[in-house]
């Protein structure tokens, strides 16, 4: 399966695909260029709550694929988003229980595929990212998953503890993955759920677990303290599948 190239270069290009709807996670401008074209790009980026970094030529340089940035490069999701409400209706299509993964600072596209792969498998809903300080849905996002994100949406917010909340008032608890949590085979893990993975380094932000019900544990018998988080996401989301089977 090919999957579409998610860099887009050039000052016509890059406006062409805001105004044709295309999703762009991120822009990167040449620092103080602020010409008539570069406005317009600038204007449709405020629009969709892009993120906008300005950056030296040499960096543009850098991540130029053609050579030709004419100061602007576009980063553009292989995959649209998908919205929440998606993830509901999915849920009461199949008659279960809304199961919701959401992710905080997830930056390795191969983490994120691989938790989507996962997450088709364990029968979760959705999974839902920030805008800031987490990977988007690349094309290597897409290739890792091996197929999965055409059948698992997900959705991109601008806050993960707001969107915390107003899950909450639609049913749903939480759960999160931490070392000071309580071992997960204690914990009641059924019913609509939603559940928190951070990133190996930084772990859940301080303002998200603070919004969660429960923290859960994931017993650990070796040398080091943490696992990959593609991993902890599968073995708390196996655990989950295991008390709705029972």
């Amino acid at each position: 399966m090919r999957y579409e190239e998610f860099t887009i270069e050039g000052r016509n290009s890059v406006l062409e695909a805001f105004r044709s709807g295309k999703t762009i996670d991120r822009l990167f401008i040449l620092d103080g260029c602020q010409d008539g074209p570069i406005k317009s790009i600038l204007r449709e980026a405020k629009k969709g709550d892009t993120i906008i970094t300005f950056v030296h030529k040499e960096r543009l340089d850098q991540i130029s694929e053609t050579g030709k940035h004419q100061g602007v490069i576009a980063y553009a999701a292989a995959y649209e988003y998908a919205e929440i409400d998606d993830m509901f209706a999915l849920a009461e299509e199949k008659g279960e229980p809304p199961f919701i993964i959401l992710l905080d600072n997830i930056e390795d596209p191969h983490n994120l595929g691989a938790i989507i792969r996962t997450a088709n498998q364990a029968g979760a809903h959705g999974i839902i990212i920030p805008k800031r300080r987490a990977v988007g849905l690349t094309a290597t996002v897409a290739k890792t998953s091996a197929g999965a994100i055409n059948y698992t949406p997900v959705a991109k917010v601008t806050n993960l503890a707001t969107t915390i909340e107003e899950l909450k008032e639609r049913g749903l608890w939480f759960v999160c993955a931490d070392m000071d949590g309580e071992v997960m085979y204690k914990l009641d893990l059924k019913g609509p759920i939603g559940l928190v993975i951070g990133s190996e380094g930084e772990g859940v932000g301080r303002l998200v677990k603070e919004k969660c019900d429960f923290v859960a544990k994931i017993p650990m018998k070796g040398d080091i303290d943490s696992l990959n988080a593609s991993v902890a996401m599968g073995i708390l989301s196996y655990e989950i599948v295991r008390q709705r089977m029972n």
